[in-house]
């Protein structure tokens, strides 16, 4: 596992333009952690460095919200609100082996439809304004990511 600290939200923005930077088709991004942790905030600096253009917001009531990128397109989904059983008949696997980054907020709700290889990332709260994101690469390419990351000196 690996660490990254954060004191404000554009030190999380460094992380997500980081990881993004590494991001290619198929990427998918778990992101899980406590009621107003920065798990949004997060997946719109995420947004951001891959070019999207535009207000990215939770998608927690449309459950997918699909945007086009410069690079590639990024597809946002938050799981809170549904079952897994519901969440196995959206056609996950389409986006997860499709053409852009997936980035699922909630993502622990529908662990057992996840792909095996993926990044998962757990925010929290570590003051008003400070955050701990613990990332739990799955696969040798998210292996490869934060090993770089971290001998970059972004992770610990």
């Amino acid at each position: 596992m690996y660490r990254y600290e954060s004191n404000n939200e554009e030190q999380t923005a460094k992380l997500a333009e980081a990881l993004s930077a590494m991001m290619e088709a198929g990427t998918v991004v778990a992101l899980d952690g406590d009621l107003g942790a920065g798990k949004t905030r997060f997946s719109q600096s995420v947004a951001r460095a891959l070019g999207v253009p535009g207000v990215v917001n939770s998608p927690t009531f449309t459950i997918i919200k699909e945007y086009e990128g410069d690079r590639l397109p990024f597809y946002h989904m938050d799981v809170y609100r549904i079952s897994e059983d519901e969440a196995d008949e959206l056609g996950l696997d389409d986006y997860f082996y499709g053409e852009g980054v997936t980035l699922v907020e909630w993502a622990e709700l529908i662990r057992n439809l996840l792909p095996p290889d993926r990044l998962a990332i757990y925010i929290s709260h570590a003051g008003e304004t400070r955050r701990v994101m613990e990332l739990r690469p799955y696969g040798a390419r998210y292996n490869q990511w934060c090993n770089q990351l971290k001998e970059n000196g972004i992770l610990s």
